[in-house]
C-alpha cells in the first residue's frame, strides 16, 4: 500500500514495534489495543487529527492464537481461555469495524458509484478446519467470517465494501519464534506452493480487493490448498 502511495497507519499494541514498521514506510504509528474501545476511538481520531481526513482502507489483523482443549486432560473448564480470545479476536474486529465505519460515514465519496472505503477484516482457515483445541481460536475466526456479509450489506448504503480473507499458514512474527524444522513440518502440510505464505502475497490479495470493487461482503481463502488435519 505505501509503494501504491498509501500513507500507512499502524495500530498496536506495541509502540516500539508499531514505531519501527510505520518508518519504514514513512507512515505514522499510533497505539491501540482492539480489547478496548475507547483506545480504538482515541486512536482513530488521532489519525483524523493528523492526517486530516479519516482513513479510507482498513485492514483488521490483530489477533491471538491461544490454544486450550473444551475438556482438558487436568480437568477444569477453559471458558477464561475462550473468552479472551473472543474478545481479542472477534469483539476486536467488531469494534475497529465500527469505529471505522462511523468515522467514513461522514466522510466524502471518492467516486461516482459513492465510494468511501474498504474495510477488509481477518479471518483464517480455522473457520472452516479448526483442530483439536482451537475451539476458541475457530469460534472467533467463525463469527468474523459471519460478520462479513450482513456488514457489507447493512454499510452499502453509505459506499463502504466489507471483505474477509482467511489465510493459511503464513510466515508471521508469532510463527518464526518457532524453530526452523517446526516451521518446515508445518509447512509440508501444504499442498502448493509447499511453504509458509509470505507477508507479501497476504498484501497483493488486500490490494486486489481494494482495485475490484465487484469483491464486497465476501470470504477468500488464502491458503495454497490447505486443509487443516484434525490435529
Amino acid at each position: 500500500l505505501a509503494r501504491q502511495g498509501a500513507q500507512v497507519v499502524v495500530l498496536d499494541r506495541a509502540p516500539d514495534a508499531a514505531q519501527e514498521v510505520a518508518q519504514t514506510l514513512g507512515g505514522l504509528a499510533v497505539v491501540a489495543d482492539v480489547a478496548d474501545e475507547a483506545s480504538v476511538q482515541a486512536a482513530f481520531d488521532q489519525v483524523q487529527s493528523e492526517l486530516k481526513q479519516p482513513p479510507r482502507i482498513i485492514v483488521n489483523c490483530a489477533g491471538i492464537g491461544s490454544a486450550a482443549r473444551i475438556l482438558p486432560r487436568e480437568g477444569g473448564l477453559s471458558t477464561e481461555t475462550f473468552r479472551k480470545t473472543i474478545t481479542v479476536n472477534l469483539i476486536g474486529t467488531y469494534t475497529v469495524l465500527s469505529v471505522a465505519a462511523l468515522a467514513l460515514s461522514q466522510a466524502d465519496a471518492t467516486s461516482s458509484d459513492g465510494d468511501r472505503g474498504v474495510i477488509i477484516n481477518t479471518a483464517s482457515v480455522a473457520f472452516q478446519d479448526g483442530q483439536v483445541g482451537q475451539s476458541a481460536y475457530a469460534a472467533s475466526k467463525g463469527g468474523i467470517v459471519s460478520l462479513a456479509l450482513p456488514a457489507a450489506r447493512e454499510l452499502a448504503r453509505i459506499g463502504i465494501r466489507v471483505m474477509t480473507i482467511a489465510p493459511g499458514l503464513f510466515r508471521t512474527p508469532l510463527m518464526e519464534t518457532l524453530p526452523e524444522d517446526i516451521q518446515s513440518a508445518i509447512a509440508a502440510n501444504i499442498p502448493f506452493p509447499p511453504r509458509l505464505g509470505e507477508p507479501e502475497e497476504f498484501a497483493l490479495l488486500v490490494e486486489h480487493i481494494l482495485r475490484n470493487s465487484s469483491l464486497n461482503g465476501e470470504v477468500i481463502r488464502l491458503d495454497g490448498a490447505l486443509r487443516l488435519p484434525p490435529k
